[in-house]
Parts: structure tokens; C-alpha cells; sequence
């Protein structure tokens, strides 16, 4: 395995994307500033121990304990109220970033059935970066036995990159299984 994704990113995508795209500043260089995890529970939102676990599992994948997200607005087609639990969330900067970044690449990706790469169009236009992942269980901290219910994450990656192909180098550079079309 190589060296730390910090080191990675310093010694071989700087160098390299001020060639290719050529900056003038080595602040320039898009970089990586947080990863987001999401999980809205939908149905589980109404069973207090199923959104404990959820929050439980998201700890434990992230390293971080998940901020509870509460909804906005009634919606009475959802049995939703103001103020109840809909879901958590995991904002992630500086070294637990790139420690989850680096187990996203090379153990969470590669234990998927069937994995093929990552699709290229994730980007949100702004140099962003989306996944959806639809279960828990390619995470190597989550046992299948504690598992109750499959439930998915929504990745953001969050980059200083101004056009899509400046991120799309950046998270090749990284070490991304992108889909080769």
C-alpha cells in the first residue's frame, strides 16, 4: 500500500495538475475539504432504537459521532411532524477525512459485488462530488449479525475545484475507481 492520501496528494497530484492544468499558484490546486455522510431513515425515523443503531453504525464507520437531523416541516403524506428525527449526519475535515477517504478507496469499494467503478457523472457541477451506497455491510467495522435493516449512505465530497474536470483529476489522482467508459 502507499504512502498516506496527505502525502499522495503534496508530492504527486500538486506537481501534477499544475502541469496539466496549469496554475500559477500551488493555492490553485483544488484539494479536498470535507467528506459528508448522510442516512435519512425514512419508516425507521418512528422506532427510537432503530435510529439509535443507525446513529450507532454511522459512529462507528466514521469515527465521529452523526448529528441527528430533525425535519423542517410537517408532511402529513409521510406521518412526518416538525421536529422528529428523519436522520444523521457526519461532517468530516482534516485527517478523519482523509482516514475515511482512504477506506473508502481501497476496502469499501473493493468489497462491493460486482463493482465496476464509480460513475463519472456524481459531479454536482461546482467541482462536488456525490455516491449513494445502498447498504452498510461493505463497511469491515459493521458484523452482518448486528445488522437489522439495510440502510444506505449519500457521500459528499466537497472540493475547492471550480469546473468538474478539475475534481474528476483531483479524486483520480486520490486513487477513485471511476467507471472507464
Amino acid at each position: 500500500m502507499h504512502k498516506d492520501l496527505k502525502t499522495l496528494y503534496k508530492e504527486k497530484i500538486v506537481p501534477s495538475m499544475i502541469k496539466d492544468f496549469g496554475y500559477k499558484n500551488i493555492e490553485q490546486v483544488p484539494k479536498v475539504v470535507k467528506i459528508s455522510v448522510n442516512r435519512g431513515l425514512g419508516e425507521a425515523a418512528k422506532n427510537s432504537k432503530e435510529l439509535e443503531a443507525s446513529l450507532q453504525e454511522i459512529a462507528i464507520i466514521t469515527g465521529q459521532q452523526p448529528t441527528i437531523n430533525k425535519a423542517r416541516k410537517s408532511v402529513a403524506g409521510f406521518k412526518i411532524r416538525d421536529g422528529m428525527p428523519v436522520g444523521g449526519s457526519v461532517t468530516l475535515r482534516k485527517e478523519q477525512m482523509y482516514t475515511f477517504l482512504t477506506k473508502l478507496i481501497n476496502i469499501v469499494f473493493p468489497r462491493i459485488r460486482d463493482f465496476r467503478g464509480i460513475d463519472v457523472n456524481g459531479f454536482d457541477g461546482r467541482g462536488n462530488y456525490n455516491i449513494g451506497l445502498k447498504e452498510q455491510l461493505m463497511f469491515p467495522e459493521i458484523s452482518y449479525d448486528e445488522v437489522n435493516q439495510l440502510h444506505g449512505f449519500d457521500i459528499s465530497i466537497v472540493t475547492t475545484a471550480k469546473t468538474d474536470e478539475e475534481a474528476l483529476a483531483l479524486l483520480k489522482g486520490l486513487g477513485m475507481p471511476f467507471k472507464t467508459t
